[in-house]
């Protein structure tokens, strides 16, 4: 009889395969990865991958749904919270702890754009992209409401409007660091003329 694995032992190995799969992925980008790659990175066996995901695709969506739902998490026990500042967990949400326009990216952002244009036919992966536009986009609405019911924000556009900008900027900004050198790209601008755009469309009052 083969030894009983705990749940901790588990999810610690997941745990541990979802990390050396980001690191792939990262190096190599999605399409390139294989489960070879991700099995040599993790240093477990190939029954040892596969006792946890099926394929590549559910190991990256996996990567997903940790990130998405952490941020989600987050954002719901921040709003539950007394806010000093809508403003402020806004900016953390885009900007991430710095709360200030820069050249930060997400590692992973080319290889999520990968997962998602390539995949664009694909039912599945489809209906899995427009879910989770949806919960992202969730984050930042839930937000603006937030800040346009206490009065810190203008209720001059609608929150869903503003969101929907906030993602759309982000997904195209990922997109062209995918692609164009640091130095043609200028992130920093981008985000800092971004940072004014948002700020004049939600009236926002110097503090």
């Amino acid at each position: 009889m083969s030894p009983r694995v705990s749940k901790q032992h588990k999810e610690l190995r997941r745990a541990n395969i979802l990390a050396a799969a980001k690191k792939v992925f990262i190096q190599i980008g999605y399409e390139r990865t294989t489960m070879k790659h991700i099995m040599d990175e993790a240093n477990v066996s190939r029954g040892g991958l596969y006792q946890y995901f099926s394929n590549k695709e559910a190991v990256f969506e996996a990567l997903l749904e940790e990130d998405l739902n952490d941020e989600l998490e987050d954002t719901a026990s921040l709003l539950v919270e007394q806010v000093d500042s809508y403003w402020d967990l806004l900016l953390w949400s885009i900007f991430g702890e710095s709360k200030t326009p820069n050249d930060d990216m997400d590692e992973l952002s080319p290889s999520k754009l990968e997962f998602f244009i390539t995949g664009r036919h694909n039912a599945h992966r489809r209906t899995y992209g427009e879910t989770r536009y949806q919960n992202g986009l969730k984050i930042y609405q839930d937000i603006i409401e937030a800040g346009q019911k206490n009065g810190e924000f203008s209720s001059r556009f609608p929150s869903n409007l503003i969101a929907r900008t906030i993602v759309t900027f982000i997904d195209g900004t990922a997109l062209e660091h995918a692609i164009l050198p640091a130095e043609i790209l200028k992130l920093a601008d981008q985000n800092r003329l971004f940072f004014d755009y948002i700020k004049a469309a939600l009236e926002v009052k110097e503090s």
